[in-house]
């Protein structure tokens, strides 16, 4: 598959989780910059509105191709700093909405 795509992350993260979460996304995200086929990234926090996920990430891609790859990357280097993302977001009460995004064409 080829063109841009995204992946958008939605999180409920409790206030006294922000810290461990943010300090996390932040090293996945340096991982992600490294990857070949990296576009850009934003991590955006809630500011205003009733919206229930106070946290979305939003990772581009030059194409689809590219995301598995960048997946197993991240899996190996999340496993080498012994960091488990669904262990800290049971543990930390996090919920999240993942899934991947293509524009729709005009």
């Amino acid at each position: 598959m080829s063109g841009a795509f995204f992946r958008v992350d939605k999180f409920v993260v409790p206030a006294a989780a922000r810290e461990e979460f943010l300090v996390n996304v932040m090293m996945t995200h340096k991982l992600l910059e490294a990857q070949d086929g990296f576009i850009d990234h934003k991590v955006l926090e809630q500011v205003a509105g009733p919206g229930e996920f106070n946290f979305v990430t939003i990772a581009q891609w030059e194409s689809a191709d590219v995301v598995e790859r960048v997946r197993a990357a991240v899996a190996a280097a999340h496993k080498a700093a012994n960091f488990d993302p669904q262990e800290m977001f049971a543990r930390l009460g996090i919920r999240a909405d993942m899934a991947s995004y293509k524009p729709v064409a005009a």
